[in-house]
């Protein structure tokens, strides 16, 4: 089973994706309230995945991203942004995020992203093997 860190300053968003993940078979590894928070716990729990929200207190998602990658190259990271950040969001992609959903999101989205970063580690996977 697939540990998601989940991080947003928004309590009700955390609690909104922590119910879709875990009704999707994947595990919260733990929630985060800022970028900060978010690299502590990423060092503390070593995830399979994030999701970051961007605009968040103290640190934001950007910088958050950047620490996590900083300290593991192979962190994936979902960035999760409303429409109107878009400045922001490909901001993100420049610095590493794995990919972005756009906040209201979709449950299907959501879920979809996450199955498809993951599959595309066993892509690679087999693909090594060979």
């Amino acid at each position: 089973m697939k540990k998601i860190l989940i991080v947003d300053d928004a309590k009700v968003i955390r609690m909104l994706i922590k119910r879709l993940l875990t009704q999707h078979g994947y595990q919260v590894a733990g929630e985060a309230g800022n970028g900060r928070e978010a690299f502590e716990k990423y060092k503390e729990l070593r995830p399979d995945a994030v999701t970051m929200d961007i605009i968040m207190p103290e640190v934001d998602g950007i910088q958050g991203l950047k620490d996590i990658l900083a300290f593991d190259k192979q962190a994936k990271v979902i960035i999760i942004s409303a429409i109107d950040q878009r400045d922001s969001l490909t901001d993100a992609i420049r610095n590493g995020a794995t990919d972005y959903v756009v906040k209201p999101f979709e449950d299907d989205r959501m879920i979809s992203t996450l199955n498809n970063i993951f599959s595309e580690d066993k892509k690679d996977a087999v693909g090594s093997k060979q």
